[in-house]
């Protein structure tokens, strides 16, 4: 099968490059610009924007399957607007040209949580793109996971960043570490095994206009994690839970300093929960539990 890969060259879509070459598909990854790491062997690459409809247009062209993976980061301050293009008018624009193309099998990569009315810009333009997915005539499926971890994962060092303070120069607090969103619980999947859900879904029919939501064998709090992420380290320290009505202060305040990575969506974000509400990985003939924890692979012993 032809398959296009848009965010082929990110942390997800490298390793489902992998992962579809080696189940003997034939691999392009769409990205901005050329990446500092090769790709995997065998994989073609098309430099592309999804803002940019001809640039959509001329990947697409001959694909049997796409998989959008393009995303801008939640965990970060995005520019003004930014989600829209990116996540709503991209999907829009990747659509259209799989029509027009014939293609077979679309797979667009959201969030839990998703929702046209949701608190985050975030949320709201992910929303929207499934919408835009859904009222497609292509085959498609939604995927919604839960955080990803694994080697390249931005997850992990943000929450190192998120639980101490900036100014302490990336020295551990000694003892109390503050945390805002303690009580915040997710379901961390591990890249390996999402991925290869991801690959398995354009090789069935019975997942066509089926929305997944993936999530790993446990269900954490962010203080949960920061304590794993402290073990790991062999370090040890007390969470001191920051109620985030304090924290969204000075997010809010944050967000009109140039430079700073934070804002108001990440303050809202300290109050939603990014768990499944039933994890579909048995839908796949998998059992949760025997999923990569996070906790093994922080322990070095991911399988």
């Amino acid at each position: 099968m032809q398959i296009l890969i848009t965010g082929g060259t990110g942390f997800i879509g490298r390793n489902l490059c992998k992962e579809l070459v080696e189940r003997d598909h034939t691999v392009t990854a769409m990205a901005r610009s050329k990446p500092t790491e090769s790709l995997p062997a065998g994989v073609e690459l098309v430099t592309g924007d999804v803002r940019e409809p001809t640039d959509v247009e001329d990947a697409i062209e001959g694909q049997d399957a796409v998989y959008n993976l393009v995303a801008l980061s939640p965990l970060f301050k995005a520019p003004r607007g930014a989600h829209d293009a990116v996540h709503r008018q991209g999907t829009q624009h990747l659509i259209e040209a799989a029509t027009q193309a014939g293609v077979d099998r679309f797979v667009q990569m959201s969030a839990l949580g998703a929702d046209p009315n949701g608190t985050t810009e975030y949320l709201r333009a992910k929303g929207e793109a499934e919408a835009i997915v859904k009222a497609s005539d292509l085959d498609w499926t939604i995927v919604r996971p839960s955080v990803v971890f694994g080697d390249g994962a931005e997850f992990v060092d943000f929450t190192k960043w998120v639980s101490f303070p900036p100014m302490l120069s990336g020295l551990w607090w000694p003892y109390i570490t503050p945390l805002p969103g303690a009580r915040a619980r997710f379901e961390p999947i591990w890249s390996e095994d999402l991925v290869g859900l991801l690959a398995e879904i354009i090789e069935s029919a019975e997942h066509n206009e089926q929305t997944y939501e993936f999530g790993g064998p446990e269900t954490m709090t962010l203080a949960d994690i920061v304590r794993l992420i402290h073990q790991a380290e062999h370090k040890s320290a007390r969470i001191l839970p920051i109620p985030t009505v304090l924290a969204k202060i000075p997010l809010a305040i944050g967000q009109h300093i140039p430079g700073f990575p934070l804002g108001s969506d990440q303050g809202r974000s300290l109050d939603i929960d990014n768990v499944t509400t039933s994890n579909d990985v048995d839908r796949f003939g998998r059992d949760p539990a025997e999923l990569e924890s996070l906790r093994a692979y922080l322990g070095g012993n991911k399988r």
